[in-house]
This record gives C-alpha cells, structure tokens and sequence, in this order.
C-alpha cells in the first residue's frame, strides 16, 4: 500500500480483553461478568501467545496515523501477571523505528505493587484507574467477591502510581446512589491529587427471557428502529436528570476554579463538539462502528458494549483485522446508529453533542411516542444547554490562541479579550 493510501485510510480502536472477563471483585453494576457465559465452563480466559502477536501486528499495520494506541481491559488484566505485559512490550518494539507505540491499562488497582507500578513508568504505560469517589460512594457499587469494600486497596495502588510518576486517570462510574453526591466526588479527587477524570452513567437494564437463554443477566442492546418492550432498569442505572444534575454540579465548581488544572473528559469532549471537531469518543460520534472489541481468544465485536454472539464481526488468527473493521461499517453496524435517530434528536439543538449517545441505551421513547431516544436523553440535553455560555467564552479564546483558563475570570464579568485579526472562526 502507497503512503498516500494509507493515510487516507480511516483508523481502527481496538479494545483488547487478554484475559476475558475474568475479574478479582465482583462491581454491582458490571456489564461484562457475563461475558463468561460465551464460553465453555473450562475454558482458560489468558490470550495465547499466537492470538496476542498476530493481534499486535495487525493492529499496527491497520492504523495509519504515526501514533497506534494499546488499549488493554477486562476483566482484570493485571491478572494476567508482569510477563504477560512484558511480551507485550517486546511484540511491539520491532515497530518502534517506524510508529510510536502507546499502552493504556485499565485496573481496579487492588494487585499493583512497586514492581508493577516500575514497569508501567520504565514503559510509559498510562494506566485508567476504576475509582468511583470517596470511600462512601465507591464502596456502594464496588465490592470484592466477599462483599467488601474495596476503596482502600484501590487507594494504595492510586498512591503507588503516584509514588513512581506513573501518568493515570480516574475513570469513575456514576451510578443511582452516586448521583446524588457530584461535589463530595469532585473534591475527592482533587483532594487526592487526580488531575484526570472520566466520568461513565451506569445504564443497564435487566435481562428479558431472550437475553436469559444465554445465561446472561443484563438485556441486549436496544432495538432502535422499533419500541422496546423491555425497560426494566437495573437498580444501580443512574437517574437521567440526575446526572445532567451531576455534571452541572461538577462544572460549575470546575469552571471558576479549575480549568488548566484539572481535567474532566467530559467537559473536553463537550468543547470539542462546540469547536465543530469530530468526537474522540464513540458514544458521542455520528456514527459508530470503528471501535471494536477483542475477547481473549481473538473473536472480534463489533463493539464493546455488543459482545454478541450476533455482533461477532471475526477472528484475528483468520481475517484481517481492518477488513473485519470495514466489513462491519458496510453491513450497517456504524450508520445505523445515525441512520435511526428519531426525529427528536435530528431536531435537536445540541444534536452535535451527543449524536443520540450509545445505541446500546437507546431504549426510550420521545415525547411523541418515537423509539431509538437515549435513556439520559434528559440528562445529557440539561447539561448541554447549560454549559453553552461557558463553551462559547472557550471558543472564543481558543479562537484567538489564548488559555483556556481565562474563562475562570469571566464568570462573574464580560469576557475582555483582544481579538488578533487573524483569529480562527
């Protein structure tokens, strides 16, 4: 393939599940325990050797971007032990003269040690820690197998990254209960020393008897272009207004006080869709459709959220991974997700914002009676339209090259700027 070519092409997402969903806690309101049901009772949940360096080379030959991303999950990858992640390291380095390599690690924390916390910074792993706030609010949701808190294990591990300067973030779950404490977790995080946070609504809905035959507790992804019968939520799925609540919450604090110095991808992605750029994320894309899923035995997903037996778009040892990508796009995968917005959304004056969200929850019906509207609808339209005055003052200082930062001067005054005659629109 010619150089051209290839930048042209668009680039895969991959994330990869070396050790299924196998797991040493048991979270409420985890998606992917179930996951185990996809598979015999005696299956060993640990990536060959052989579907581990055939992935690694695909998923570099696939992305045509000088930067290629590793993205490792689970279950609890850690599991897995430091030689796995080692092997890792040396797959990818016969790559390093042509492509810059990075790898992001999503833990619960409970297993790091300094020997761990070593080899991330010897690596430059960034790794995504699951914290959801302050031991109150984490302990809620996140329990080992024995039904006890884990927030301070996972803290020790926080504080050992720390301790070796390893870049991480918090990626923090916003179920029913958390909800209702946006500044105690807030604070929390700044009071640690977390600079970097994601914030992700629990949404789920309980299994419906097509679901139960598989073994799985959790319902199918939703229909979309027909009304769902089941909308049964799970008693840990967040309150649509009340996590419009939350972010409101957490930005105002965030916006007098904290901007340049912490950072919320939520807030990041907002203003990307304000500036008119393409989201980083998928749940927020027009379409969906190049961010897939990989299961420790080398099938692929059309995407994490539709690991499926009907979703299964591959297998890594016998189709090419890019083409399992563009297979999946071409059949309807991704543009269905656009293609199926109800009227609502398509009418919507922050539709740029969240393009209807994760199809996977687009279980409600609008107030015309429409399928295919988001569960957070509510939420997520009430932040939008709050934030649009802060977002515009960013935009302008983004436009004329200046921090960000000085939106915090702005709160309470006009926003006083020089405009250089060739700012950007």
């Amino acid at each position: 393939m010619s150089e051209s070519s290839a930048v042209a092409r668009p680039g895969i997402h991959v994330l990869a599940k070396p050790i299924g969903s196998v797991c040493d806690i048991k979270c409420d309101y985890c998606f992917y325990l179930e996951k185990r049901e996809l598979y015999a009772s005696g299956e060993q949940f640990k990536m060959p050797q052989e579907v581990l360096a055939r992935y690694i080379e695909q998923y570099i030959e696939a992305q045509p971007t000088p930067l290629v991303e590793f993205v490792w999950h689970g279950g609890e990858p850690t599991l897995l032990g430091i030689d796995f992640f080692r092997r890792v390291v040396e797959l990818q380095r016969p790559y390093l003269g042509r492509k810059q390599i990075r790898n992001t690690l999503q833990t619960n924390a409970l297993r790091l040690d300094d020997e761990w916390c070593a080899f991330f910074k010897a690596h430059e792993f960034f790794i995504g820690v699951s914290l959801d706030g302050p031991q109150e609010v984490h302990d809620i949701y996140r329990k080992d197998r024995q039904g006890q808190g884990t927030f301070e294990r996972v803290m020790h591990g926080v504080r050992l990254l720390q301790k070796h300067g390893v870049e991480f973030n918090a990626l923090a779950c916003v179920g029913r209960e958390t909800a209702y404490h946006p500044l105690e977790v807030y604070r929390f995080f700044k009071q640690a020393g977390i600079q970097y946070i994601q914030f992700t609504p629990i949404v789920e809905r309980e299994a419906d008897a097509d679901t139960q035959v598989i073994k799985f507790w959790l319902a199918r992804p939703a229909l979309l272009d027909r009304p769902e019968p089941n909308t049964r939520i799970t008693p840990w799925t967040v309150e649509p207004e009340a996590y419009g609540d939350f972010l409101i919450a957490i930005y105002e604090e965030w916006v007098r006080k904290d901007v340049g110095s912490v950072f919320v991808m939520n807030f990041e992605w907002a203003l990307s869709a304000w500036l008119g750029e393409p989201s980083p994320v998928c749940i927020f894309s027009r379409q969906c459709g190049r961010a897939v899923a990989m299961e420790h035995d080398g099938s692929v997903f059309a995407c994490d959220h539709y690991v499926y037996p009907e979703y299964k778009i591959g297998h890594v040892l016998h189709d090419e991974l890019g083409a399992m990508v563009e297979r999946s796009v071409a059949s309807g995968f991704g543009p269905h997700k656009e293609s199926t917005l109800p009227k609502y959304c398509r009418e919507c004056e922050v539709k740029a914002a969240c393009w209807g969200g994760c199809p996977k929850h687009r279980f409600a019906t609008t107030p015309d009676g429409e399928p295919g509207l988001h569960y957070l609808c509510k939420g997520y339209k009430k932040f939008f339209l709050h934030i649009r005055k802060y977002l515009r003052a960013m935009a302008t200082l983004y436009a004329n090259d200046l921090p960000l930062s000085y939106v915090m001067q702005a709160i309470d005054a006009p926003l006083l700027i020089p405009i250089h005659p060739d700012a950007k629109a």
